[in-house]
């Protein structure tokens, strides 16, 4: 196997890790130039959908949220506005830089915001060469 081969298969295991499956519709916010490219490629490619921006207004399956130091928003409330987007069961992944990187965001403080917008963690990853991801699921309700 080339190494090339070798690093698609690699991609495309990260994003079935991280949970997504074909079909889904995959929304991203906060989305600037130091993102990572390959991870946001094996998602499309796994999910069979290229990724919507911000500005799409239907439901989704899921989110990813690249979230930096110097964001100017609240934390906790991009997530409560992120969750309103994502159809029951969704998960959202929060992308933040790994530590040493500029922008990092220490995971205590997506773990206090996670859990006062009602959400519950359900892994962490290493989300490519520079991103950390937090996945993110809002709990079932009772029926």
């Amino acid at each position: 196997m080339s190494a090339t081969a070798g690093q698609a298969q690699s991609e495309r295991g990260l994003a079935d890790r991280l949970g997504f499956k074909p079909g889904q519709v995959v929304q991203e916010f906060l989305l600037d130039d130091d993102v990572d490219e390959e991870l946001r490629a094996s998602i499309a490619e796994r999910t069979g959908e290229e990724l919507v921006d911000e500005d799409y207004d239907g439901v989704v399956d899921a989110a990813l949220l690249w979230w930096r130091s110097d964001e100017e928003d609240d934390l906790t409330d991009v997530l409560v506005d992120v969750l309103g987007a994502v159809e029951g069961g969704g998960i959202i992944l929060v992308l933040t830089p790994k530590p040493g990187r500029e922008g990092h965001v220490a995971p205590s403080e997506v773990a206090e915001a996670s859990t006062t917008a009602g959400l519950s963690q359900t892994s962490a990853v290493s989300a490519g060469a520079n991103w950390s991801g937090m996945r993110l699921v809002a709990p079932k309700m009772q029926r």
